[in-house]
């Protein structure tokens, strides 16, 4: 290992996290699109479920291409967790823009709505737990565009953070003596 490895994590972590982060933001799209669109709802929730896979497969490039093909779990796992931090902040910004300017309630409105949608066909069990998603919904649209931006960023992370753990042990490799 030579000393400038770590600039290759983190550039390449900046790298990778800006293709996450635009990936992110095309997927967000689909979210409030998917409320007028159901087919777009249902592609919002097949791109999230892409997204370790496409973390894997960043992973995995960042092992071959600038680790010589093995890799420690401690540095992959540093490699994913910064990738999707740089991710999260490349999408807070379109979060931020989104919430700030174009959303007004929307989002949370709509999932009100459909919640309210389910209550006259829910048993009462159900019922109390529309009732709490309701109340969840309400608080959050009760915060400030900034504050659901800084709520995201960290949500974000911590998804990153506990995506990092099953990727770092699929791709880390020891050396091959030769």
């Amino acid at each position: 290992m030579t000393q400038d490895q770590p600039i290759h994590l983190q550039q390449t972590a900046m790298y990778f996290g800006t293709f996450m982060g635009l990936f992110w933001i095309i997927k967000f799209t689909f979210l409030p699109l998917g409320f007028t669109i159901p087919l777009l709802q249902f592609l919002f929730v097949l791109l999230t479920c892409f997204v370790p896979i496409l973390g894997y497969l960043y992973t995995r490039k960042f092992r071959d291409r600038y680790c010589g093909g093995s890799i420690t779990f401690s540095r992959a796992f540093a490699f994913t967790v910064l990738m999707y931090f740089f991710a999260a902040l490349l999408a807070a910004v379109a979060h931020y823009i989104y919430f700030r300017f174009l959303d007004n309630g929307f989002l949370a409105e709509s999932y009100i709505g459909q919640l309210e949608a389910m209550k006259p066909a829910a048993t009462e069990e159900l019922k109390e737990s529309i009732d709490q998603f309701i109340e969840g919904f309400s608080l959050i649209s009760s915060l400030s565009p900034i504050q659901l931006t800084f709520q995201l960023i960290s949500q974000n992370f911590m998804y990153g953070v506990l995506l990092a753990l099953p990727t770092s042990l699929l791709v880390m490799r020891k050396k091959r003596h030769e």
